[in-house]
């Protein structure tokens, strides 16, 4: 006698979606579809599982960050110490005068008081047995003895006296100095500095030696026999 087999019991119709769970977070869409899929294996009849296509708006997207706005020529560039330090006005200002030392070239020393009080130096004197034609090749001539290297790169009168700008070999790359000989008034007023800065990191402050342009000044006056203004 045949044994009695018993039907497999249909599964239970998956019920309708309520018409209030209807809107729905964009950002829930990717876990909807999830749910949706293992509802369609689950819920189906005893036949073959049905394809649930899910709507390319409910696929996960990855989170991709956007590129910041390009900066418009990066004003804060030329606010670092650095960046002004690699600007190195040379010349008399506006005024006719040697310049103050810059505050991001701690080794300077100059006659203009505008600047620091550490970078402040006395002006040269020059002596009566100096004055006249001789002065500024007096002056000259005491440069390349003292200096190694030099050479000049503007030697011209100017309507505020004769402008000298020479460089040298100094402690770290180039130096500059820069006089103002000013014969009516029987002084010459001077700038003396380091091409480039040398900055120590992580530290943004320059690094510098005064005492060696001072020296360098100190040798110039031996040189020539002049004294420096008091």
């Amino acid at each position: 006698m045949p044994l009695a087999t018993t039907a497999p019991t249909p599964a239970p119709p998956c019920p309708p979606p309520s018409p209030a769970a209807a809107p729905v977070r964009t950002q829930l869409l990717s876990s909807v579809a999830k749910l949706a899929l293992t509802a369609a294996l689950v819920c189906g009849s005893g036949g073959p599982a049905a394809v649930v296509v899910v709507p390319a708006a409910a696929q996960a997207v990855p989170f991709v960050r956007p590129p910041p706005p390009p900066l418009q020529g990066r004003p804060f560039a030329s606010s670092t110490p650095y960046a002004q330090s690699q600007k190195l006005q040379l010349g008399l200002d506006k005024l006719g005068k040697i310049r103050p030392c810059p505050s991001t070239n701690p080794g300077c020393v100059s006659t203009n008081p505008l600047g620091s009080s550490g970078s402040f130096a006395s002006p040269l004197l020059i002596p009566e047995s100096s004055a006249g034609e001789k002065t500024v090749a007096s002056l000259r001539q005491a440069i390349e003895k003292t200096q190694r290297n030099v050479e000049f790169k503007v030697d011209e009168d100017t309507p505020y006296g004769h402008y000298i700008e020479a460089e040298m070999d100094g402690g770290v790359g180039r130096d500059v100095m820069e006089f103002l000989v000013k014969k009516d008034a029987g002084v010459v007023a001077y700038r003396c500095m380091a091409t480039k800065v040398t900055f120590v990191y992580p530290f943004t402050t320059a690094v510098g030696d005064s005492k060696g342009q001072k020296q360098r000044i100190a040798a110039i006056s031996q040189e020539l026999g002049w004294t420096l203004w008091r």
